[in-house]
């Protein structure tokens, strides 16, 4: 006779997630930054509450199980309860990116099939600009700045009060929807991606793990990465789940803004992009006795590479940055930086070799690298080929299935579009996206490991390189550089700075100052546009 197990099928969703909250952790406190900068407190008792009373008054407005809600909001309480309360009653909350353009955003809901929007008040202006080409059923306004919600829209707090606190939850199945979010679309239309609840309490314990970002009811988070972008990297799910304490910064992310609520919350968590952390880095340079964070104070890092000068500078503040790795279609992460036990017994500087590499995979999640003729290539360090994932929080293909067609492997691997090595530790290092590498002479140059080595000169805030066509030598790096006030730098400076470095080769043959290097909607460097500012590029 075979055995067969005896464990429960219990369901990973959220409700349980939410009633573990209401239960165990109802005086953890939620900090919120306002408009107007004042703070918003609440905590978890009235998320849980609020939450399921949005979930009833959903329910009662008509939306089905595996329907879209909208939300078009910053980092916030009520952006929190949305994430709760939407999903917990079998709705798909459907985040939407306020840094893209009117017509995209359009384009986006109307594909989606959004049916309801949750808006801030603040933000209105910007959906007065596209709401002639969508059709919400309903639009809820949440008051953020006190000001009157206008007749045309209803008032958050007028809906949640429709609302049964006593909401029953429906049966959901684990493999449900329970989130959507668009990739950027830099290169095509944005596709949707969608999470559900089983993947995204998966990535919450993967996230709580000791050895990954190490979560715990003992942290204070604050994800600066937007709650419309991978879910601000699963931060307030994984912080619901622990019971963690989460503030919430709202449309300040200039650096002195951060810098004083992480000081007056002594947030031990935060995470965002590279951009984020080379203003704090400047802002606590120009007054390293200003702010008292709280010690070790970990920075997650993600959406591109960070140059070592970044991760010194960061310690020697006693904040300490952790790389990682992931896109909205591996919700989002995939890699986490840090130093294994094997590695343990490296000087400090020999261990920069690796915190700056993007990690080692998360569990369950499995990395390899295929070259150009599809053979998977070695992990020894340098063998490098284009990325590939899979994995339980990976997605297998897109909403209604548009624009799959090159993007998963004939065996089901989703095809990153990066281009890496991983060495014998499983450490992965990115050495650049596939569309932004130079050819040069037959020679492939990391357009990554240039920038983060020019970005490590003193005099240099940012730096992207492209390729630019070259007569000879069919491609050369062009660098794009942005340099601190008072401040000039040339070709010949930067070859200093770089000597020794790399090939002779790698060096790039022109430096050009600019005020500032374009990003897109998530704060990565565009390189896209910085080709068509230099299109007409020609060489001496």
């Amino acid at each position: 006779m075979s055995i067969k197990s005896t464990m429960m099928n219990f369901q990973l969703t959220l409700p349980t997630m939410l009633e573990r909250l209401g239960q165990f952790f109802p005086d953890v406190e939620i900090v919120s930054r306002m408009p107007d900068k004042s703070l918003h407190r609440s905590n978890y008792g009235q998320v849980h509450q609020r939450a399921k009373r949005l979930a009833s008054a959903l329910t009662k407005a008509g939306i089905n199980q595996g329907e879209c809600v909208a939300t078009l909001m910053w980092n916030h309480y009520a952006h929190l309860e949305a994430y709760m309360g939407i999903p917990v009653m079998g709705g798909v909350i459907h985040t939407l990116n306020l840094r893209l353009s009117p017509e995209d955003i359009a384009y986006i809901a109307n594909h989606a099939e959004d049916k309801i929007l949750i808006v801030d008040d603040v933000l209105l202006p910007l959906y007065e600009q596209f709401k002639a080409d969508v059709n919400f059923s309903k639009v809820i306004v949440v008051p953020l700045s006190g000001a009157a919600v206008s007749d045309e829209y209803i008032n958050y707090e007028d809906f949640l009060a429709s609302g049964d606190g006593d909401f029953d939850y429906p049966m959901i199945d684990e493999n449900a929807p329970a989130g959507m979010c668009y990739t950027s679309g830099t290169t095509g239309r944005p596709k949707g991606v969608v999470y559900s609840h089983r993947s995204t309490v998966l990535h919450c314990f993967a996230e709580a793990m000791q050895d990954t970002l190490a979560i715990s009811q003992h942290d204070v988070v604050t994800p600066v990465v937007p709650m419309f972008h991978a879910n601000a990297w699963g931060l307030p799910y994984t912080s619901v789940m622990v019971g963690a304490k989460q503030v919430f910064p709202g449309p300040h992310l200039d650096a002195e803004s951060l810098l004083d609520l992480y000081e007056a919350e002594q947030v031990t968590l935060s995470a965002g992009v590279p951009t984020i952390w080379m203003a704090i880095k400047q802002a606590r340079e120009a007054q390293p006795n200003r702010w008292k964070t709280a010690a070790n104070m970990r920075m997650a890092v993600g959406g591109s590479a960070v140059p070592e000068s970044l991760f010194r500078a960061f310690d020697a503040f006693d904040m300490k940055i952790i790389q990682a790795w992931g896109m909205t279609e591996t919700s989002p992460l995939a890699t986490l930086g840090g130093i294994q036990n094997s590695l343990a017994g490296l000087d400090k500087d020999a261990q920069y070799k690796y915190r700056i590499k993007q990690g080692v995979p998360l569990p369950f999640v499995e990395v390899r690298i295929v070259n150009d003729e599809g053979v998977v290539q070695p992990w020894d360090g340098v063998a490098q080929g284009d990325a590939e994932l899979r994995g339980p929080w990976v997605t297998g293909a897109y909403h209604k299935n548009e624009g799959a067609d090159d993007k998963f492997s004939d065996d089901g691997w989703l095809k990153t579009g990066d281009v890496c090595n991983i060495d014998r530790y499983g450490y992965v290092k990115l050495t650049d996206r596939t569309k932004d590498l130079v050819k040069s002479g037959g020679e492939w140059i990391s357009s990554v490991d240039l920038e983060n080595a020019i970005m490590g000169h003193p005099d240099v805030i940012e730096a992207a390189v492209i390729a630019v066509p070259h007569p000879k030598w069919d491609e050369r790096p062009l660098a794009a550089i942005v340099v601190k006030e008072g401040k000039t730098l040339d070709k010949d400076d930067i070859h200093q700075f770089l000597a020794g470095k790399f090939n002779k080769i790698w060096l790039p043959d022109a430096v050009e100052t600019i005020d500032e290097i374009p990003k897109t909607s998530t704060g990565k460097f565009m390189k896209l546009k910085l080709r068509e500012m230099y299109k007409d590029w020609r060489w001496d």
